[in-house]
């Protein structure tokens, strides 16, 4: 339960306990619980379309939200895994293969999360080390030869940091898949499902589209790390969350976000196919508008997209 949500179960432990004294004492309750249930209803709509920034923080990093495998199966007709770098190892944390959207063949790749613990482990809880981002291009550049379409999936708290991943290339990983995702011909669109962290999220990310779920994050640094490093107290991160402008409502008013989609009241969690459905119509969309494009065309496409983000007064 997050910190939001409180006062709905507040409400909704009210009504279970009318129902339960109802029916252990025989008596009728259910006016009550009519207007406790009538209340829960509308309080859920208000509280879930006035999030404040570090509200959407706390959904997109909550463990039960929908991860790369979670979706793929409902918005690909199929899918194969491909595994390893062809230089080190496979890395769990980073996940990718062919699929096919709608009898058309295309690339997939995402990071990929754990549901528990063990599997956080094996997952290394999503951040990927220098052979997943190597697996990533691997399977674009291968991608790009068969002339198939790209999709990724960002959800990262960002690559990950230690000292084995330092000593195999970790920067230099992420830099290689920015410079070679910039000048691939064929559409890549990609779509953060929950945490976009830093380079590690990045490295995924130089596409012709980017798409953000409505409570998902995409950010240079965490909340906590910019309140550590600007005011030198992490426990300002809730501030640092409503001055960062990481929210995909945000990230789309500053045109580096190119679509947001919406998200079952509640968060994607409470619905899971429907999300998928709803993040395969934008893939639908966004793939109709990119076909028409040349290969040099889709090129420049990317390069304006990023080179036109930000502003400057002179």
């Amino acid at each position: 339960m997050l910190d939001f949500e409180k006062p709905l179960f507040e409400i909704k432990n009210k009504i279970e306990s009318l129902k339960e004294s109802q029916e252990k004492n025989e008596v009728d309750l259910q006016e009550e619980i009519d207007m406790l249930e009538a209340s829960l209803e509308r309080e859920t709509e208000k509280v879930y379309t006035n999030l404040k920034p570090w509200d959407r923080v706390q959904l997109a990093r909550l463990q039960e939200r929908p991860t790369s495998l979670d979706y793929i199966p409902y918005i690909f007709d199929s899918f194969i895994e491909l595994h390893g770098d062809r230089n080190y190892r496979d890395d769990p944390a980073m996940i990718g293969g062919i699929g096919y959207l709608n009898g058309q063949a295309v690339t997939v790749v995402g990071q990929q999360r754990g549901k528990d613990t063990k599997d956080n482990i094996y997952r290394n809880f999503g951040m990927a080390h220098p052979e997943g981002y190597r697996k990533a291009i691997r399977l674009m550049k291968q991608a790009e030869k068969f002339n198939r379409p790209i999709f990724t999936f960002i959800d990262t708290k960002g690559a990950y940091p230690g000292k084995a991943a330092e000593e195999r290339g970790q920067s230099e990983s992420i830099a290689r898949n920015l410079v070679e995702m910039a000048s691939l011909t064929v559409p890549v669109i990609s779509i953060v499902i929950g945490e976009g962290g830093s380079g590690g999220a990045l490295g995924l990310g130089i596409t012709n589209r980017v798409l953000m779920l409505e409570n998902s994050t995409y950010s240079v640094i965490s909340p906590e790390g910019a309140s550590a490093l600007l005011w030198k107290d992490s426990n300002l991160a809730k501030i640092a969350a409503e001055t960062m402008k990481i929210t995909a409502e945000d990230l789309h008013d500053l045109k580096i976000a190119d679509d947001v989609i919406k998200e079952p009241l509640g968060g994607a969690h409470h619905d899971v196919e429907q999300q998928a459905q709803n993040i395969k119509k934008g893939f639908e969309q966004h793939l109709a508008e990119l076909s028409k494009l040349s290969k040099q065309e889709l090129a420049d496409d990317r390069y304006a997209k990023f080179r036109n983000i930000g502003s400057y007064q002179e």
